[in-house]
Formats: structure tokens, sequence, C-alpha cells
């Protein structure tokens, strides 16, 4: 007999959570750990159930869906949940396990469902896969960045971002003086970001034009970018390229 397949139900809409958990009752090998009404809670029911497969609203307050799966450490199987065609057009496109169209049909339901027990066991006993590059494909340019440290969770909306500077592989993103840190290499983030405000101007930094007060002379072949709140950033032949095309 197969394990029976965790399932977390993540909706801010009390009735759309109660229409999953109804429909899931016909199906006996589906056990529902939580219901979480935002992305908070989700991040944390994640970590306390370790579920197999969840069922994921899309737009909802604070944080949304994507930036969800973005602060989740383990990743499991996830079905989009949405009232909006667009996004439901492009997780199919780019290979999402699976998505709901609210309202949906029983049937519908049933086709995902399978699909989704047939995902969830073929991975069983495996290391479970990153969603990075769904949730990449369907949303961008980023809004907003998500930062988890421990259980405190900051949310920076990205036109308040001054700068941000490559360690490792690991980010760190300078907002009106304050540091976070998020684990990201600089090139994944920058292929998120608006590329007519986010400039990578040096291999280590992309920089926000609106924080960019000016472009100096450093050494020879060389220059710095000034920010308006005083800090200097390397700029590299390639970034000052960048830069022109834009200033």
């Amino acid at each position: 007999m197969s394990d029976p397949i965790v399932v977390l139900i993540v909706d801010d809409e009390a009735p759309a959570r109660a229409i999953v958990r109804e429909y899931l009752a016909d199906y006996p090998q589906f056990v529902v750990a939580a219901e979480c009404a935002n992305g908070y809670e989700a991040v944390k029911a994640v970590g306390e159930h370790r579920p197999d497969l969840i069922f994921l609203d899309i737009q909802m307050p604070k944080l949304d869906g994507f930036e969800v799966l973005d602060l989740l450490e383990t990743k499991p199987q996830v079905v989009f949940v949405t009232a909006y065609d667009e996004y439901a057009i492009r997780a199919f496109q780019v290979h999402a396990i699976d998505y709901l169209l609210k309202p949906f049909t029983a049937a519908r339901f049933a086709e995902v469902v399978a699909h989704a027990e047939e995902m969830v066991r073929r991975r069983e006993g495996d290391a479970r896969e990153s969603v990075a590059s769904v949730t990449a494909s369907i949303r961008r340019p980023l809004q907003r960045i998500a930062f988890r440290d421990g259980a405190t969770i900051d949310v920076v909306p990205v036109q308040r971002i001054d700068y941000i500077e490559a360690q490792d592989d690991y980010v760190h993103v300078w907002s009106r003086g304050q540091r976070y840190v998020k684990q990201q290499t600089l090139g994944d983030l920058e292929a998120l970001l608006d590329a007519t405000r986010f400039i990578r101007v040096h291999r280590s930094y992309i920089v926000n034009l609106e924080s960019l007060s000016r472009v100096e002379p450093y050494a020879k072949d060389s220059r710095v970018a000034l920010l308006k709140d005083g800090t200097r950033i390397p700029v590299s032949r390639a970034g000052y390229e960048r830069l022109k095309g834009l200033l």
C-alpha cells in the first residue's frame, strides 16, 4: 500500500480552501495536513509538515504564491490555483505540475489530482525538484523580493533597492541603508529584474538607475558609480557600455 500524499492548501479566501478540501475528500490517498490563509502561514506550515503537494493560490496579499515558493527551503510539488488565465497558460507552457483555473469543476479537479499523484509517486525517495524555473518564467519582472531570516520574513519593493552585491551563491541587497541576504546568484536575480531599471555594472554588482548620482573616472580605463547615498560601486567596461545606452 502506498504512503499517503501529504497536502497543504493555501488560499487567502476561506471558501476557496473549503472547495479544494471538499473535492480532496473523495481521494483518500491525499491527506490534508493544514490550511493556510496567507503566504506567511504557508512558509511556516511547509517547514512543519513537509508536504508532498501544495494547492497554492497565486494572488494573495503580503506574500503571493511565487514569493512563497521562493522562500521554501524544501520544494514540494505544486498545483497553482488562480483566477487569472495568463498565469495558468504560462504555468502550462513551462511544464508546471498543473494548475486549476477558478472556478473549476469536479472533472477538472479529478484530472489535476490524477496528474499530481503520478508526479508525486514518481519522485518518492528522490530529492524534490526546484520550481524556481517555473516561477521565473511565469512572473517577470519582479515587483518585490522576499527575504527569510529564521522566522522573520521581509518583503522589499524593488523600487526601494539601491544596489545588489554578489557574495558567492548569495546576494546582498541594499535598500535605504539596510542589508538583506538571499541565497541566489546575481545572474539569476538579474534575469528577474526590470532591465531598464537595474543595470549590471560589474560582475559583482547591479545598480538601480534611480539611485545613481553619476559615474566618475577612477583609474586608467576604469570608472566608479557614485550613488545618491554616497556609496561607490566599481563599473566595468561592459557595465559602462550598458549604462551609456540607458543614461
